[in-house]
């Protein structure tokens, strides 16, 4: 069933926005830099897990989640970084949306932190560089790299942490949600037995698929 959008009292400019929301302070306009400082270093040296969002020149948008050991953006220089891609679903939304409209936004976590660290800036995507062997991970060498030219960086403060709980285990309920291999059945893989995508989304399927 539709939902009646003519009972909802949309929000159409910046004025009707603040008016609701009221200006930002100015600590929270003031954190924003143009280059990284030791502490944005520091924080990627030890961040396993980066989300990626991206828009093509269409308007069509993609959030897609970069993981490997901590560490695994490389620092450049002071406003530059570099993200290795690895083997996945061969899909490339972001990727393509970057091949159109450079513009990203970073979010790096770290596990157990309600803080986060923000980037936003232009990419290119790279084939090969000369610093590609220093990315590479358990013998796997990247084929494709990520380079962004930071433009705003900052930290993000952890209220929504806070509100979800996100870190606190007594919260988590991962058997809530039908299982990986149900959903596939139902969405995906329709033609396959349910008895072997669960096998094969069982015990082995991390080791597996980290770096194939």
């Amino acid at each position: 069933m539709a939902a009646d959008t003519g009972a909802f009292e949309e929000i159409t400019s910046e004025g009707e926005l603040r008016e609701l929301l009221g200006e930002p302070t100015a600590v929270a306009l003031g954190k924003e830099r143009r280059t990284l400082h030791e502490h944005h270093a520091q924080w990627l040296a030890h961040s396993p897990l980066c989300l990626i969002s991206t828009s093509a020149a269409d308007g069509t948008c993609d959030v897609s989640p970069k993981g490997d050991p901590a560490g695994f953006a490389k620092i450049l220089d002071d406003t530059t970084l570099v993200i290795p891609d690895r083997p996945g679903n061969r899909r490339a939304d972001g990727f393509r949306n970057i091949l159109t409209n450079p513009h990203v936004g970073l979010l790096f976590l770290i596990p157990g932190r309600g803080d986060s660290l923000r980037i936003n800036g232009r990419a290119r995507l790279l084939r090969d560089a000369p610093f590609f062997d220093e990315l590479t991970v358990q013998g796997h060498r990247p084929t494709l790299a990520l380079l962004v030219e930071v433009e705003q960086v900052y930290f993000h403060c952890s209220r929504a942490f806070v509100r979800s709980a996100l870190w606190k285990p007594e919260t988590w309920n991962p058997e809530a949600a039908p299982s990986r291999a149900r959903i596939s059945k139902s969405l995906e893989r329709t033609h396959e037995s349910l008895e072997s995508l669960e096998r094969y989304y069982g015990p082995s399927y991390d080791e597996k698929n980290m770096y194939v």
